[in-house]
């Protein structure tokens, strides 16, 4: 008569050991967005727990970005609308950063530092229904180039041109339910560049 064993049982999981979703990444990457906008940590520090945020494997990992952070405690409602006035920070870095021109969702500010890289922020195929967008731009050592579509509209009288300069290419025609781009900051060294789509753009957002 062959003996019989019991089944091994499966090992617990370790606290902090269970796998993260793409959902619970993202929570976290709009709780550290929230405490820049607060003032709790800086630009330099959003962006190193950012990139750790995006690769964190389990909810430990995750967990170890936020406990310096005081636990939310508001509503689903308010916390939504709290994400919704979050700045959107980009840093040009060494490598330089880029949002669009894919669809992306626009929050009503965005904070862009061009650092040595620089930064290019295209609104081209964005579908916004906000009716303003303060872009606080900060050319740095190598500039910050902001890219609208043909019917909107940019006040560029916030931005100071530094020794970079500030290069406006937009026109004055605005039209209906189309937002506001609101530029603040600074030219640096490296200017503030905002405009339509170029040539070679324009045959990309034709092209099926």
């Amino acid at each position: 008569m062959t003996a019989q064993f019991p089944e091994p049982s499966p090992r617990p999981v370790p606290p902090g050991g269970l796998r993260a979703s793409h959902d619970d990444r993202e929570a976290v990457v709009d709780r550290l967005r929230d405490a820049a906008a607060e003032g709790r940590i800086d630009v330099d520090e959003l962006e190193s727990r950012l990139e750790l945020a995006l690769t964190a494997r389990t909810h430990g990992e995750l967990a170890s970005l936020t406990d310096d952070l005081p636990t939310p405690h508001s509503s689903p409602a308010t916390s939504s609308s709290l994400v919704s006035r979050s700045p959107l920070v980009l840093k040009g870095g060494m490598l330089g950063a880029s949002r669009g021109p894919g669809r992306w969702e626009v929050p009503g500010h965005v904070i862009a530092h061009g650092g040595v890289g620089g930064v290019n922020l295209d609104f081209t195929r964005t579908e916004c229904r906000l009716t303003e967008v303060v872009v606080e731009a900060y050319g740095e050592t190598s500039g910050v180039t902001v890219v609208i579509p043909d019917g909107w509209v940019a006040d560029t009288g916030g931005i100071d041109p530094g020794l970079g300069g500030l290069t406006d290419r937009t026109t004055f025609d605005r039209l209906p339910g189309t937002p506001l781009i609101r530029l603040t900051g600074s030219g640096g060294m490296g200017g503030v560049v905002v405009r339509h789509p170029n040539k070679r753009e324009r045959r990309k957002l034709d092209a099926p």
